[in-house]
């Protein structure tokens, strides 16, 4: 894995593998600050979803920092939303927006807000 991934060292490796452990423990905590990026990818040609995502995303506007959309071929979109806010907030946004129907897959993907270590 050290070599694969880069790293210089072992201690780096061994450094990445208990932060990414402490961010973990920290999703789990409803009232913790997190930033994070939901990504989807549907099908825009489906009748309303475009605009039933953008008016979840309305919705959420207090914590949606920003959207990138990306057309990945003459049906498909893939669309990158930047969140922040507490744990269970950015949680509820993902969840609904992926499981929003039309959606073919999505992922949360976070990190702290804060410097946790």
């Amino acid at each position: 894995m050290i070599r694969v991934k880069g790293y210089k060292t072992r201690s780096e490796a061994i450094g990445d593998l208990i932060r990414e452990s402490l961010i973990g423990d920290e999703w789990q905590r409803a009232e913790v600050n997190l930033v994070g990026t939901v990504t989807i990818v549907y099908n825009h040609e489906k009748h309303g979803l475009s605009e039933t995502l953008t008016a979840l995303q309305h919705t959420y506007h207090e914590a949606i920092v920003c959207t990138t959309h990306v057309h990945l071929d003459e049906h498909n979109c893939l669309e990158i939303v930047v969140v922040r806010g507490t744990a269970e907030q950015v949680r509820t946004i993902s969840d609904r927006l992926i499981s929003t129907t039309g959606v073919k897959h999505g992922k949360l993907v976070c990190t702290s807000a804060h410097d946790p270590l």
